[in-house]
């Protein structure tokens, strides 16, 4: 009987170590439930990032700051959605469908002037990668023999800089609007075409034709350095929002670091994004494309610090516009650049 006892005794503490057990997993899990769910709803304050044009390695900086969680690790979520080709990033700003957009200098200040209330919140590009191209077959080797030829620009915009230089040269010519490839100059469609350097002016190369057969004005030769790709929102965007956009920037300008040293990861990146989208991938081409962006960025003989803008780019800019336009810029450059938080 001593035996059956003490068995049943041991017996019965085992059950009950299991029940207790039971109740201490039971009790552990119900707690790191709640603290996931608590993280889960703690949600980042949300950015919608739109840059100018479709995927490509133009934007390398901005897939790897997201790709390698710069932007969380700022503390912000970065949503990055292109436009379409006949869907322009500034009719996303407006109807606020995006809350940061990439432009350049002188698109973003020509809106301004026609009553977008923008403003720069960082300047990643310091240079201009216009070119105007001809053929040397054309006969065409000097800017004045572009007088009553027909200059292929693109439809999208960022055409300020080019019209500005034939206004300024007192040209005559006629410019043939083109969506996004360079067919018809290919074809002698037309006897000019406007450019850049990290992407048509490489896509006419790719397409048959030597650089030692092509004649190309560089507009940052010709007194036209103006910086391109800018970061922008809307005034009423800027005053909600100073902090997340400031750690938006850092967390760009980190992820345009990362790019420059890391070229060949970047690259990949790249055209993983442009797969998912559906757009025609080239490793060559966005490889070139990728070398020329980052030498943009490169300051080079310029006194400026990463991501900022200068005072005597934007007063260029100005004086371009307003030749072309006739209409004097009401704004000043403090009104339109707001320097980061330090």
């Amino acid at each position: 009987m001593g035996i059956i006892h003490n068995f049943k005794t041991q017996f019965y503490i085992c059950l009950k170590m299991r029940n207790l057990n039971h109740y201490i997993l039971k009790f552990t899990a119900t707690v790191l439930f709640c603290f996931i769910s608590l993280f889960a709803g703690a949600q980042l304050p949300k950015l919608i990032f739109s840059p100018q044009w479709l995927p490509q390695a133009q934007f390398a900086g901005y897939y790897i700051a997201k790709e390698r969680g710069f932007y969380k690790e700022a503390g912000i979520d970065v949503e990055i959605v292109h436009p379409t080709t006949s869907l322009q990033v500034t009719a996303m700003l407006k109807s606020g469908k995006a809350d940061v957009i990439s432009l350049f200098l002188t698109t973003a200040m020509t809106c301004k002037n026609q009553g977008l209330d923008i403003v720069n919140i960082g300047q990643i590009s310091q240079h201009s990668a216009i070119l105007i191209v001809t053929k040397k077959s054309s006969g065409i080797s000097e800017l004045k023999q572009l007088n009553g030829k027909k200059i292929g620009v693109w439809k999208s915009g960022f055409d300020e800089l080019p019209k500005a230089l034939i206004a300024e040269k007192n040209l005559k010519v006629e410019w043939v609007p083109i969506l996004s490839t360079v067919n018809l100059f290919m074809l002698d469609g037309i006897d000019a075409m406007t450019v850049m350097s990290y992407n048509e002016y490489d896509q006419i190369i790719n397409s048959g034709l030597d650089e030692n057969e092509l004649n190309v004005f560089p507009l940052a030769d010709l007194g036209y350095d103006i910086p391109e790709d800018g970061l922008y929102c809307l005034r009423s965007t800027y005053e909600k929002k100073k902090s997340e956009l400031n750690k938006f920037l850092i967390s760009t300008l980190k992820g345009w670091q990362y790019t420059t040293e890391n070229k060949d990861s970047a690259l990949n990146i790249v055209l993983q994004t442009m797969q998912l989208a559906h757009v025609p991938a080239n490793k060559a081409h966005q490889d070139w494309m990728l070398g020329k962006t980052l030498e943009l960025i490169n300051p080079g003989h310029k006194t400026v610090k990463p991501g900022e803008l200068l005072e005597t780019d934007f007063m260029n800019a100005a004086t371009i516009i307003n030749k072309r336009d006739k209409s004097s810029s009401t704004y000043l450059f403090t009104d339109f650049y707001k320097k980061p938080i330090e």
